[in-house]
């Protein structure tokens, strides 16, 4: 068989092992094929882990974490009202911006305006021994605060939604870049036999404006699309199709798939493609996810203990939900599990609309943290929270803000990050990020490092120049919040 294009072109790992070109040359010989093989994984979940590695074999660097759980918060949570308490915002309130800060800059809809000082709308208090300041609204996650690191320099280039999450999620604002979940799944494989390696979840709440969120922000792009983001459905049946038609047995949908896959893999033996490969395989992991699916939202045999920590009521699509079966996903070996919460975006109405999302995210983040640390899961567990950008210190309409780029917060648990420190920080208005900034790609650099990949090397060839997440330009990692 020829040599896979897509196995040839990473820089850290350039060709298979040959354990798993000698399977795949098996399983393209046996009369029964992929389809029995993966029937008796059912039975057997250690028949095929071999194939579960990524091309980083072996890791670049001691992994301090295994897997991710990114709470993006989509629409542009305002710092000024989260996690960067600012007094001289507050002391300037109504006052005129000081133009040799916003002279030249670029702003958005507030572009030709009058530029006014709009004040924090809720306080701040100290929280925990590490004494880090929190907006109030936010108690609960104030109560771990000896157990998170915040990051208050993130910058970013983009300043419109659509883009500022394709660079968050991809490294790139051109479409059709592999997402950062992805790259992982691609880089290090999913210790899960029976679910997908990237699985997406998205809720909304009240308070913002409930911006779409678009499925290529968890494409593979040029990756094989094997590694995808598998979006579950937060109500109702999680998959579409989960479910076998009435009148059509377990029996009757293995032989569908093993007479699916027997033409695929003539087809595979002539074509050499890499995405028949991926098609099969997902035959398969679809197969196998009828009958795991079910079991993982069935969350009547978690305690009253938990749900109540979390806030969740089983099927309503909550945050507070989707974080419970996070947690649950990631105990299942998922390697990467995002959850979109969107409603963010409060160009108006910004100081009722943070009461809104406060609500909806502050106990259900605490609550996650706190369950996978007493589960002995956070140390390798990197928890992110953060959305594609802040919010500005003028207001926009008298009780907005609008988006901005120069500074905005991010809050980081487990996975080798230090816990209970602050990096970073903006100018006296929360204006710009003055000291240590941190761009996005760098945020990128930092994580993959934590998992133990070096971002310069994850690289494919594609029309002839190397590929990464961090981009041509690259990134640095943060090593002062790396335990």
């Amino acid at each position: 068989m020829a040599p896979s294009p897509w196995t040839a072109a990473p820089i850290t790992t350039l060709m298979w092992p040959d354990e798993i070109i000698a399977r795949r040359a098996f399983l393209g010989r046996t009369a029964t094929g992929v389809g029995l093989v993966a029937l008796q994984s059912l039975l057997n979940p250690r028949l095929l882990a071999a194939q579960a590695r990524g091309v980083v074999n072996p890791l670049d660097f001691p992994p301090k974490a295994k897997r991710v759980i990114f709470l993006y918060q989509a629409g542009g949570p305002s710092h000024l009202e989260t996690f960067d308490f600012k007094p001289k915002l507050l002391e300037m309130s109504g006052k005129p911006m000081p133009e040799s800060m916003t002279k030249g800059q670029q702003i958005a809809q507030l572009q030709g305006r009058e530029l006014i000082c709009f004040a924090p709308q809720h306080g701040f208090k100290t929280f925990g021994k590490s004494g880090q300041q929190i907006c109030e609204l936010f108690p609960h996650i104030g109560g771990i605060a000896d157990d998170i690191c915040i990051v208050r320099s993130m910058t970013t280039e983009q300043i419109n939604h659509d883009p500022a999450h394709t660079i968050m999620n991809t490294g790139s604002i051109i479409t059709g870049r592999p997402s950062i979940g992805s790259w992982v799944l691609y880089g290090l494989g999913s210790e899960a036999e029976d679910l997908p390696g990237f699985v997406v979840l998205i809720s909304s709440g009240k308070g913002g404006q409930n911006q779409p969120i678009a499925a290529r922000q968890w494409s593979a792009g040029i990756l094989p699309s094997k590694f995808q983001g598998v979006k579950f459905n937060s109500a109702g049946d999680p998959v579409l199709y989960i479910q076998n038609p009435h009148g059509l047995s377990n029996a009757v949908q293995r032989d569908s798939v093993d007479a699916i896959n027997a033409l695929n893999r003539i087809e595979d033996k002539r074509l050499h493609d890499p995405e028949i490969q991926t098609r099969i395989s997902q035959y398969e992991m679809a197969f196998k996810m009828q009958a795991s699916v079910p079991g993982l939202m069935d969350m009547g045999s978690e305690p009253k203990s938990v749900l109540d920590l979390y806030g969740a009521k089983p099927g309503d699509g909550s945050f507070a939900s989707n974080c419970l079966l996070a947690r649950r996903l990631v105990e299942r070996g998922v390697r990467f599990v995002q959850l979109y919460h969107r409603d963010w975006d409060h160009h108006s109405g910004l100081k009722e609309g943070i009461e809104f999302k406060a609500e909806e995210v502050d106990r259900a983040t605490s609550a996650l943290i706190t369950d996978l640390k007493q589960r002995g899961m956070l140390n390798d567990t990197l928890v992110v929270f953060g959305g594609e950008f802040g919010r500005t210190p003028m207001s926009q309409g008298g009780d907005g803000r609008d988006h901005h780029i120069k500074a905005f917060s991010y809050m980081l648990a487990g996975g080798g990050v230090k816990p209970g420190i602050t990096y970073g920080t903006t100018d006296d208005l929360g204006y710009a990020a003055v000291e240590n900034p941190v761009s996005v790609h760098d945020f990128h650099a930092t994580l993959l490092s934590l998992l133990g990949i070096d971002a310069a090397k994850l690289a494919v060839k594609y029309q002839g120049l190397d590929v990464r997440l961090i981009g041509p330009q690259g990134g640095s990692v943060v090593h002062d919040i790396v335990a």
